[in-house]
């Protein structure tokens, strides 16, 4: 009786009843008294009928209960055709659809601790540096040729810094879905060039001969400035594991369906442990460069599926490692 909706319904079901009980007496008393007992049974059938009705809601409710709290799980076979079973459905829908919401914000919570470790660790390198080299800086009896090195090392960690911060801000943003991909028929030879001009230097100081065979008419469907940056990428990691006197080597070719681009180097290659991971945020390989964040290869993955293409590291068949990117066009 707490129900208000059974309040409701029990009174207008006996006003009802009293109603066509009063017309039965009226007219004989016989009557008065069979529609008196029909009305008895049908309240007894309907109290019977909502006593279950309610259990059944209230078992649903228990249910729901532990399972918002991590306990228990919904029975199907309690639950016949029609009645609650098509609520109860939607709710377990409902309740799965959270769960799943809920271990996806857990993970990102777990991926977002250990990004913010790994970038504290990865700035605190270059920054404890740079303190130590101010405070060498700040001597007044500090040897002319010892300053100068100073400031030049203090030139090349701003630049990591830089760099490392920019390369943050742009893989936040492809996460986010907020960096402005414009995918469009790019000449690939251009695009090559654009990614090599920062690289020719330290190419040519390191004496590593640049091979690049790529047709001309050779196009891909891509946004030149987010895909000059992912090139630029691979050809620096394969730059910095080429020795001296070593070849970087870029081949690309196109068909009705893709762009292939592969970049391969005549270095060491890459260790067999370290080729599943990578691509990962802040993966450091055994051959790893010193200063390296771990980011460049990952940032390239990252913008090369973004274009809705793949890459793939393997070690070629006579050594040295291997980058084929593949990129789709978007009509065959």
């Amino acid at each position: 009786m707490r129900n208000a909706q059974f309040r409701r319904e029990s009174a207008a079901f006996i006003i009802v009843a009293a109603v066509f009980a009063a017309a039965g007496f009226a007219v004989e008393k016989s009557a008065g008294t069979a529609v008196t007992l029909c009305a008895l049974a049908l309240y007894a059938l309907y109290l019977g009928f909502s006593l279950r009705r309610y259990r059944q809601m209230a078992r649903l409710a228990d249910e729901l209960d532990r399972l918002l709290h991590g306990q228990g799980s919904f029975d199907l076979d309690r639950y016949s055709e029609g009645e609650l079973s098509i609520l109860q459905s939607e709710l377990s829908k409902l309740l799965v659809t959270l769960r799943r919401q809920s271990d996806s914000l857990k993970a990102d919570k777990i991926w977002l601790a250990d990004s913010l470790a790994d970038i504290s660790h990865q700035l605190k390198t270059p920054l404890t540096s740079l303190n130590l080299a101010a405070a060498m800086l700040s001597e007044p009896e500090l040897a002319p040729e010892r300053r100068r090195e100073l400031s030049r090392d203090v030139s090349r960690q701003l630049t990591r810094l830089e760099w490392l911060v920019s390369a943050l801000l742009k893989l936040s943003r492809l996460d986010a879905g907020t960096a402005a991909l414009n995918p469009v028929p790019t000449p690939v030879r251009p695009l090559l060039d654009a990614a090599l001009d920062p690289l020719r230097i330290p190419l040519e100081v390191l004496q590593i001969a640049l091979r690049i065979d790529c047709p001309e008419g050779v196009t891909a469907i891509l946004d030149p400035d987010w895909a000059a940056e992912a090139l630029g990428n691979i050809l620096k990691n394969c730059m910095e594991h080429t020795p001296p006197g070593g070849t970087v080597t870029v081949a690309a070719r196109e068909n009705a369906v893709l762009t292939e681009i592969v970049i391969s180097d005549t270095g060491p290659g890459i260790d067999p442990e370290d080729l599943p991971h990578i691509f990962e945020r802040f993966y450091r390989g055994k051959s790893a460069d010193p200063g390296s964040a771990g980011i460049g290869l990952a940032l390239a993955s990252t913008i090369i599926r973004a274009s809705g293409g793949t890459v793939k590291a393997e070690n070629g068949p006579n050594g040295g490692a291997r980058f084929e990117i593949k990129l789709y066009k978007s009509t065959v």
